[in-house]
């Protein structure tokens, strides 16, 4: 089925959740917030959110840093 992850078209399997959907990117739930049809998720809820076709995905990143 097709979903849009961060803005892009993206095929995903049948019955897929946000949590495979990270796992098959290799990233780490940890360093991550997903944002599944506007709304933020909690990481509790990464493994139990299933896709449906039309679904959008924001997966987004931590970044350190701050004044120099």
């Amino acid at each position: 089925m097709e979903i849009r992850v961060n803005g892009k078209p993206e095929t995903v399997p049948d019955k897929s959740t946000v949590g495979s959907v990270l796992a098959a990117r290799e990233l780490d739930p940890a360093l991550v917030s997903v944002e599944h049809n506007g709304n933020i998720l909690e990481r509790s809820q990464l493994d139990s959110t299933t896709l449906a076709a039309g679904d959008e995905l924001e997966i987004l990143f931590f970044m350190g840093g701050g004044r120099v």
